[in-house]
This record gives C-alpha cells, sequence and structure tokens, in this order.
C-alpha cells in the first residue's frame, strides 16, 4: 500500500559534482524519485545556520508517494545522503546533504531509529516555510493543527 511522506531537505556545503547547496538540494529532489513518485516540490530557500553550523543553507521540502514503509524509507533516504557525501558525525554541523521524514500519512511512528512526525518541525521556519507551499493542509497528528497554522506560529 502506497503512502505520502513529506521529506525536508537542506544542504551548506559544496559537492564536488553539483556544486553549490542550493544545486545539492535540487539535485536530491530528483535522486528522490527513486524512492517513489515525487507530488509535490518546493522552492528552494536560503536560510541563516543553526548550531554550529557556520554557512547559510539551502533548504526545500517535497512529498513523495511510496511503497516504503517508514523505516525502509529512512533507509533509502540515509543511503541517497551517504552518496551525496554525507558523513556521520556531528548533530547540528555543515552537511553536505540532511533528508529527513517530517510527516507521514499514516500518522505518528516511533522506533529506536526514526520519530513521525519530526521531534522538532513545529518550531523550525526553514522546514515550514517550504513544506506551506507544497502541502498548507497536512496535520502534525500530535497538535492537530495545519502546516499552515503552524507556520504562522513559528
Amino acid at each position: 500500500m502506497s503512502s505520502s511522506y513529506l521529506i525536508a531537505l537542506g544542504s551548506n556545503r559544496r559537492h564536488r559534482v553539483f556544486g553549490r547547496p542550493r544545486e545539492v538540494v535540487r539535485a536530491a529532489m530528483e535522486e528522490l524519485a527513486a524512492l517513489g513518485t515525487v507530488t509535490g516540490r518546493s522552492s528552494v530557500f536560503s536560510t541563516d545556520p543553526i548550531g554550529p553550523a557556520q554557512r547559510r543553507f539551502a533548504n526545500a521540502a517535497l512529498v513523495i508517494e511510496s511503497e516504503y514503509d517508514p523505516l525502509a524509507l529512512l533507509a533509502g533516504l540515509k543511503h541517497i545522503e551517504r552518496e551525496f557525501g554525507r558523513r556521520t558525525g556531528r548533530r547540528w554541523g555543515d552537511r553536505v546533504l540532511d533528508l529527513d521524514i517530517v510527516l507521514w500519512s499514516g500518522g505518528k511512528f516511533a522506533s529506536h531509529t526514526l520519530t513521525i512526525p519530526h521531534d522538532e518541525f513545529r518550531l523550525r521556519d526553514f522546514v515550514l516555510r517550504p513544506a506551506k507551499m507544497i502541502a498548507p493542509n497536512w496535520r502534525d497528528p500530535v497538535t492537530g493543527s495545519t502546516i499552515r497554522q503552524l507556520s504562522a506560529r513559528a
């Protein structure tokens, strides 16, 4: 059975092939089609760094219809991150590519490696702003608020 997922994308480091972070995010959007059917893509936004990151980020969101369950989709996202040169290491640092499952049409999901909805998405304008472009009426299964409502509060 097919599920819909809202995926957040981010980059703030150049890639040897794709170039600047904005182009890294665009290339990653194309790669995500290998995991299902992309049904919505936001624009790419430039955002300020958070935490110890030093460089501005390029952020976007997309909606994908996929046959994968949440853990299988997460494995696919991690594989794409590694293909783009993502190294595991410190949290919140500079990175070539970050892919996160924000919401899922199945509602809530929790395992030791994945929590849906994403824990911090309600507070992050760099997630809500692009998500609002493509999925304004998706509801947070925890609060019941739409992305549009959450974005207005962020």
